[in-house]
């Protein structure tokens, strides 16, 4: 499987090239378009591996209920994008290699990556974020999304603070916190940020430009309808 991402960054789409037999596994709605040789399954897990349960602890993590699963019968091509507008990533996961990855941010992976929903206990609740997260595990390629740019940065023991609505993914060998930002829990509202993420450890973190949930709110006035 080969993956290219193209119109970057910020409306980013990739284009996925399978050989004959090849299966990947898409976020539903992801799809733009692709050629007659796909094959598409639906199902609430893994191909040939469905999970009722699992596909409800992904729904609390903000992904969709269902999965699309693309089966190349010859040379196929697919097209991949994402609901909000920005950039795209591919990274390879070794045999293994686990990585948490924020509600929204996944866009697919190869059918030999394990995709499960972890529990991040009840400090999520209280930064605005969800129950759950997905925890992708190699080998395989996964595609993953965000708002506006992604940016990688690297936790080495000195930790790192990140805003909770600009997390995109983080490795499992780091450890976070919920906490607030500012010395105090009024200074910290007062200056805009409340809750933050306190990663420590090493490993990498892959942070994105914007805050969808910030966007929301200040676009959620001008959606309401006028009293006449």
């Amino acid at each position: 499987m080969e993956v290219s991402i193209q119109y970057g960054p910020s409306n980013t789409a990739a284009k996925i090239d399978l050989q004959d037999g090849e299966v990947i596994t898409a976020e539903a709605g992801s799809m733009i378009a692709m050629n007659g040789n796909l094959s598409v399954e639906t199902s609430t897990h893994k191909k040939g591996k469905g999970s009722f349960l699992k596909s409800l602890k992904r729904m609390f993590a903000g992904e969709s209920f269902f999965l699309n699963h693309y089966t190349s019968n010859g040379s196929g091509e697919l097209w991949l994008s994402s609901t909000l507008s920005g950039e795209m990533i591919t990274k390879e996961l070794s045999e293994g290699e686990t990585l948490i990855v924020q509600a929204g941010s996944f866009v697919a992976a190869e059918h030999s990556v394990n995709m499960d929903v972890g529990w991040q206990g009840f400090k999520n609740i209280l930064s605005g974020e969800g129950l759950f997260w997905l925890k992708l595990t190699g080998p395989g390629k996964i595609v993953l999304t965000s708002f506006g740019c992604i940016y990688e940065v690297i936790d080495d023991d000195d930790g790192y603070v990140v805003d909770t609505g600009h997390i995109v993914a983080f490795e499992e060998s780091l450890n976070f916190s919920i906490s607030k930002a500012g010395t105090s829990w009024f200074s910290s509202f007062l200056g805009g940020e409340g809750f933050v993420c306190k990663f420590s450890g090493r490993g990498k973190i892959w942070c994105q430009s914007h805050n969808s949930r910030e966007f929301g709110s200040q676009l959620t006035p001008f959606l309401r309808p006028k009293k006449r």
